[in-house]
């Protein structure tokens, strides 16, 4: 399930990144979580836009796309798995660069400890 979100966001940054250009994809590791980091180049997000970017159907502006049509659930999708994986999916936009956050919890964080 996890691989189809990281699959959605990708396709999904494909979609809106300028011929020759590419896409970055990293992980930071914080205290309590992992953060999964899909950046990629092209016209901003308008922050207008950015409370419903995860609501199912929400499109912004199909003149954004470079190719392809999407159906407007991908995002939704993420979210729903993310979530349901105890984590949390943000977007931040801005004139350079358009970043999906997926923070997922560290295992060990998860597993309570026992004692012997």
């Amino acid at each position: 399930m996890f691989r189809r979100a990281i699959n959605n966001l990708l396709s999904n940054a494909l979609r809106y990144t300028p011929e020759g250009q590419a896409i970055t994809v990293s992980i930071r590791e914080q205290e309590s979580f992992f953060d999964l980091v899909i950046e990629n180049p092209g016209k901003p997000i308008p922050e207008e836009h950015l409370s419903r970017l995860f609501d199912r159907f929400y499109r912004v502006d199909p003149s954004r796309q470079r190719k392809g049509e999407g159906s407007g659930i991908g995002l939704a999708i993420v979210k729903s798995i993310v979530e349901a994986h105890h984590g949390r999916v943000q977007v931040e936009s801005d004139v350079r660069s358009t970043r999906f956050i997926l923070s997922v919890p560290r295992l060990e964080k998860m597993i309570p400890e026992t004692q012997c």
